[in-house]
């Protein structure tokens, strides 16, 4: 019971995790005040997840990879979540 508690837990941090990628992927499209509470929360979030993908995926040109590789990951743990 408790173990199903936390595969949920664990299933909808990752959902929001997942959302919050997105929203910061399409805010790079906008000019955006980086100092808005909002936009300092959602980096805040995702830098962590991110920053390992960085180092690892180098940019090609001007675009970033590394959101679709961290997104990819989190679909892949997502899937084995799901019971």
């Amino acid at each position: 019971m408790f173990i199903g508690f936390i595969f949920t837990f664990l299933y909808y941090l990752l959902e929001i995790l997942l959302v919050a990628i997105l929203i910061r992927v399409v805010l790079t499209w906008f000019p955006v005040d980086p100092s808005n509470p909002i936009i300092r929360i959602i980096f805040e979030v995702t830098e962590p997840v991110l920053a390992p993908f960085r180092r690892v995926i180098p940019r090609i040109g001007m675009f970033d990879l590394s959101p679709i590789a961290a997104m990819l990951v989190i679909q892949v743990i997502l899937s084995n979540l799901r019971v």
